[in-house]
């Protein structure tokens, strides 16, 4: 073992104590880093806990939440690892200049993936829409089923999934048709040339007076929209609350199919008429 010990030191140019005193140096750091990183790591998990009920109290976006604490807890544990590497006393100049080459080589890399987190930041902070909204993105319409670091993901009426990249829905145009408490529901009716235009005028207004989902605040409008080919068209235009629009749109359309004919009006389609010329 002497002989083993003595051409260690041959090596090494040091002598036995010195030899000692390195290894406790080297065995000191170890195990302080080991504890900066089971601390940290702790850490980490109790501020994201905490910091998860403290929003989720003040009813803050699941979302949001899950995002915030998410981020927190990465950026604490970055610090710990290097803080960590630190007390081990490596270079941290010549390592952050390696992370920083090694991030930009990803960054080229996953610029499409990058651009989709800056885009869920936005909308995260920005809010155009939340969970539960219907909206039409990029000509694609949904309930908005979750609102992810990445991507997007609607429901469609008939339940298809749809998963949009954030960075083309932050940089999208997007309608958000359940934002606002109320909503103008607008129809086009047409009744036949040489019909009363006034008393169907009256009629699709009694019609709205009696529905009781109706607002009376705005008003509801009727007015001659068009003269067209086959049909005179009245544009006819109601304010609801939001919940009540496709029930309301639809309820009209069947109301005024089943009873303008009771009225005298009728319900025009595209005709032709062919003259035939007889010759002599």
């Amino acid at each position: 073992m002497n002989d083993i010990v003595k051409k260690i030191e041959g090596w090494l140019g040091l002598n036995q104590g010195d030899i000692l005193d390195i290894l406790v140096s080297i065995g000191t750091k170890l195990i302080i880093a080991a504890v900066i990183l089971w601390v940290g790591f702790k850490l980490s998990r109790v501020a994201s806990k905490t910091i998860r009920k403290g929003l989720e109290k003040r009813n803050i976006d699941l979302s949001l939440v899950t995002f915030l604490s998410s981020l927190i807890t990465t950026l604490i544990k970055v610090l710990t690892i290097i803080t960590a590497i630190t007390q081990l006393g490596l270079e941290m100049t010549s390592f952050v200049a390696l992370l920083g080459a090694a991030g930009l080589a990803v960054g080229m890399a996953f610029s499409g993936t990058l651009s989709n987190f800056a885009g869920g930041v936005i909308i995260l902070f920005l809010k155009p829409f939340k969970i539960g909204d219907y909206v039409s993105i990029g000509g694609h319409e949904g309930i908005v089923k979750e609102i992810l670091i990445f991507n997007t993901i609607l429901n469609t009426l008939d339940n298809k999934t749809i998963i949009l990249a954030n960075g083309e829905v932050a940089n999208g145009t997007i309608i958000n048709y359940t934002n606002e408490d109320i909503r103008r529901v607008d129809w086009t009716f047409g009744v036949a040339y040489g019909d009363n235009l006034k008393k169907a005028k009256e009629v699709l207004m009694q019609f709205m007076e009696e529905d009781k989902r109706i607002l009376k605040d705005p008003a509801p409008f009727v007015g001659l929209g068009e003269l067209a080919d086959s049909s005179v068209n009245i544009t006819t235009r109601a304010w609801v609350k939001t919940e009540d629009y496709w029930d309301v749109f639809f309820d009209m359309n069947e109301r005024v199919y089943n009873e303008f004919e009771k009225e005298g009006l009728s319900i025009p389609f595209p005709q032709m008429d062919v003259h035939l010329k007889k010759e002599s």
